[in-house]
């Protein structure tokens, strides 16, 4: 059986090269508020003085939101459309960001949690909105495309991200102050004024961050964006309108909701990981580690091109997921095999830290490769579809934990391989994403798998 085509979209070129415009800078501010939270881990970890586990829950907070408010999300957005909910959800991430001001003033870690959860859901109503927006407001046939167009936007915000962060609130008086906390010169007293000193520091650019995307929000409620109807430019045949009547019958999309759990975990791994893996290696956050996500999200960046460019006129969507997820394959298998040291960017560290760093490019690939595979010929369905494509993006939330609870297993090795051991759990997560991309894709009932 062949892949059904969806009914030709709606709108003219105009209205969806300024839709693409719009959308990618709102992928731009996903982008700013979400990778920041690469840092944000050891920065924490280190001002609010927090064990491993805690380091991890400032991931878990914020992305465990999408599996909380995706489907949530997907009825307000058949309630009030596209565009009011698009500024709801930029509301929210404004109250979420506004929290770190008492947050930081009290040094309160509970309330730092709860302003990350909001800034989450606040970004699950917006990636249920703007994700399926990207693939319907076209030819599905270039979704990926169109994804990468808007993802450059996101993976730039990724590379400026860290590099923001550490020039506006890690003053060049708070490095010296951060070294000696972590050579133990700090104690006591001493020790809470230090951190009080340092974490005061997120106050004003968080301030001004929940001013603008409280104007944001009101800026696309009354921009050119048009509504989509998705049961009229996202629906398959008549015959399978009427043979498929509920979501689950859809396997390309179920089996494609853990493709997307699994990317966008492993991609949190290396992310979140990387600085903390770098540290076992004798480099510090006060230092050129504190870039290293930075040079991972500048692949990511330029994997974006790399799809702009080839999908679909070289290559087509679903063969370049393939390509991408095998070489990541490749790339974590050499993680956990290989060793070295190598000089590179102002760090000396082991070449599996760069392995890791690597994967960045071919997870440019991914997300806008799983996406449009799962949700094409969802019809009246495709909001509910993708709330659970975005419901999967709690991955970032639960794979980082994971990931932690393998480098416990091997706690009495010392702490450098621990976490280079721990990265095998990235192979299972990738060879199940290339089987996806080779035959998930294509089953079209759980009862006799066909193509």
């Amino acid at each position: 059986m062949n892949i059904p085509t969806p009914m030709t979209y709606v709108q003219d070129k105009r209205t969806t090269v300024q839709s693409m415009i719009i959308l990618a800078l709102l992928f731009f501010v996903f982008g700013l508020v979400s990778w920041v939270n690469t840092i944000l881990i050891p920065y924490f970890q280190l001002t609010l003085q927090l064990t491993n586990f805690q380091s991890y829950l400032v991931t878990f907070a914020f992305y465990i939101a999408y599996l909380i408010m995706a489907i949530p999300s997907s009825f307000l957005l058949n309630k009030v459309g596209y565009k009011r909910g698009m500024m709801f959800g930029l509301w929210c991430m404004a109250l979420g960001a506004f929290l770190f001001v008492p947050a930081a003033y009290g040094r309160i870690y509970q309330v730092f949690l709860m302003g990350l959860f909001l800034l989450g859901v606040g970004l699950a109503v917006l990636q249920s909105a703007a994700n399926p927006y990207v693939t319907i407001v076209g030819p599905i046939e270039s979704a990926a495309k169109r994804m990468s167009m808007v993802g450059t936007g996101n993976k730039l915000a990724g590379v400026i991200a860290n590099l923001i962060f550490a020039a506006v609130v890690i003053r060049e008086s708070d490095r010296v102050l951060m070294k000696d906390i972590e050579a133990g010169n700090y104690t006591g007293e001493s020790l809470q004024a230090a951190l009080d000193t340092l974490i005061k520091g997120v106050m004003t650019p968080y301030l001004i961050l929940a001013i603008a995307l409280f104007m944001f929000g009101i800026i696309v409620r009354y921009s050119p964006l048009p509504e989509l109807d998705p049961s009229v430019v996202n629906k398959r045949s008549a015959e399978d309108e009427n043979t498929q009547k509920r979501l689950w019958q859809y396997p390309a999309l179920v089996l494609g909701v853990v493709a997307m759990f699994f990317h966008v975990g492993t991609q949190m791994i290396a992310l979140g990981t990387s600085i903390q893996y770098a540290g076992t290696m004798g480099e510090s956050l006060a230092g050129p580690a504190q870039n290293i996500p930075s040079y991972t999200m500048l692949l990511t960046f330029l994997g974006y091109f790399f799809g702009i460019i080839f999908i679909p006129k070289y290559i087509k969507q679903r063969n370049a997921l393939l390509l991408a997820a095998s070489v990541n394959l490749i790339l974590s298998v050499l993680i956990i095999t290989t060793s070295g040291t190598v000089h590179m960017l102002g760090l000396t560290t082991d070449i599996s830290l760069w392995y890791l760093v690597m994967m960045g490019l071919p997870n440019a690939l991914l997300y806008a490769g799983i996406w449009p595979l799962a949700i094409n010929g969802l019809g009246k369905y495709t909001n509910m579809g993708s709330a659970f494509l975005v419901m999967a993006l709690c991955g970032s939330a639960i794979m980082p934990i994971v990931y932690n609870s393998f480098v416990e297993l091997h706690a009495s090795l010392p702490a450098f391989l621990s976490m280079k051991h721990a990265y095998g759990v990235l192979i299972p997560c990738f060879a199940y994403i290339v089987w996806y991309a080779t035959w998930g894709y294509r089953i079209k009932s759980w009862k006799r798998a066909t193509v």
